[in-house]
């Protein structure tokens, strides 16, 4: 059988492993395969930069779109990253027939309904296994190995720069700016790091996990998304003596009225094992309704790890070459006219419980006037810490946590404390998540 002919776009750090791992696991992939894959054409804006070491035999070109118009090429892997020119360059492929492997989340999560409905016209593959978690098989797990269950909710830790620094202000005691400094040193920030800080990488895997878990159109637009800029060493301090702690989650929930899709600093049980993944490490709690809670953890990034999970993408395309495009299995798992547009929640509709972390007046009736806002609001306080204020200081630090109550009498109950005459400054929310059975 003749040779899996590929044209990879990019040849980044991830783009260079994965051509080493097609060459030095050739052998074993071909035995996975049924046929032999090579890359046979790649492009890179800076042609003198050349290709691996042992590679050099692979035709290079400055121009991507000299690729995905090569008629020999069976599957065009785009590693070029962003929305343009990886959009156009996707759909060109497509339009010439050819199946596509992609690491590109932003690409998936906003341009994915359209990508998705030409490669179904075609009659090709758009894998996308390493656009979200890295190495972990979190897409095969919810396409394939979940796909006898009722996803009820699943919860991850999907940025690996997030959560090494808050696993570093934790540990060290370190403030949110210097271990930002270090995580960009490191080179798992960005010079410009707010796609990582401020949610939006977390947001586009997880929009990406929704539709696959729940069979709904791509929708980032409707992702709630919240960074970790605000969360101070204080707030992991005081999570701490009160068993929990904060890990920046994705978390899509099917509810009733409709789907939860958010993105934003969480409070966990620290008993949880998902609270213990630490470092650049990637982590994603599924509840299913037959298998219940299964937690899949590892590397979240990273050239080998991403690699990986390309080339298995390329070894799953390879195999469906020959088989009948109406019984693949499907882009967003669901088969395509089964797509439901149930209603996404706005964050004002959903319901979890809440740390609070207010600067008051030390001075007696306080607490009193606090409690009874909370009262009149139908929330239940399930615990208060109160911190002694420094030698002379007037004012004190109050640590609430809350029960579950409905973000929008939260927010009227927020509103009424901080017009309190004895409450100083804003008032401090983080959400808390139990991430049990509920």
């Amino acid at each position: 059988m003749k040779p899996v002919k590929l044209g990879l776009l990019g040849v980044g750090t991830v783009g260079a492993s994965t051509a080493l791992v097609l060459k030095n696991n050739a052998i074993e992939i071909a035995r996975r395969a049924g046929r032999d894959i090579e890359i046979i054409h790649a492009s890179r804006k800076t042609i003198a930069n050349g290709m691996p070491a042992g590679c050099e035999n692979i035709k290079l070109t400055a121009d991507p779109f000299d690729i995905v118009d090569d008629p020999e090429v069976d599957i065009v892997i785009e590693l070029i990253g962003g929305y343009d020119p990886a959009r156009e360059l996707v759909l060109r492929a497509i339009e010439n027939s050819k199946h596509v492997v992609t690491a590109n989340k932003a690409l998936i999560a906003i341009h994915g309904n359209e990508i998705f409905a030409a490669a179904q016209a075609k009659g090709v593959n758009v894998a996308f296994e390493a656009a979200v978690a890295g190495g972990i098989p979190i897409i095969k797990l919810l396409r394939e190995g979940l796909s006898a269950n009722h996803i009820e909710w699943l919860a991850g830790i999907i940025n690996g720069t997030g959560n090494f620094i808050l696993t570093e202000m934790r540990d060290k005691g370190r403030d949110f700016d210097d271990v930002l400094k270090e995580a960009q040193a490191l080179g798992y920030a960005e010079a410009d790091p707010r796609f990582d800080v401020e949610g939006i990488d977390a947001a586009h895997k997880l929009c990406i996990l929704a539709s696959l878990a729940f069979g709904i159109p791509l929708q980032f637009e409707a992702v709630y998304t919240e960074g970790i800029t605000q969360i101070s060493t204080e707030d992991v301090v005081y999570a701490g003596q009160l068993g929990y702690r904060i890990k920046h989650l994705g978390i899509a929930r099917r509810t009733e009225n409709g789907i939860e899709m958010r993105v934003h600093p969480t409070l966990i049980p620290e008993k949880r094992l998902i609270a213990n993944v630490d470092g650049v490490m990637n982590a994603v709690l599924v509840m299913a309704d037959k298998l219940g809670p299964s937690l899949y953890y590892g590397a979240g990034a990273g050239a080998d790890p991403t690699a990986s999970a390309v080339v298995a993408d390329i070894i799953d395309v390879a195999r469906t070459i020959t088989t009948d495009p109406q019984n693949r299995v499907p882009h967003l798992a669901f088969q395509a006219d089964q797509i439901v547009d149930i209603p996404v929640l706005p964050i004002s509709e959903v319901s979890t419980a809440y740390y609070l972390r207010m600067r008051v007046d030390d001075i007696p009736g306080v607490m009193a006037d606090i409690t009874r806002i909370m009262g009149e609001s139908d929330i239940s306080i399930e615990a208060i810490l109160q911190k002694e204020p420094e030698s002379g200081a007037a004012q004190a630090t109050i640590i609430m946590l809350t029960q579950k109550i409905r973000e929008s009498k939260m927010d009227l109950a927020i509103d009424a404390i901080g017009k309190l005459a004895t409450v100083h400054g804003s008032i401090h929310r983080i959400r808390v998540e139990s991430l049990g059975e509920d």
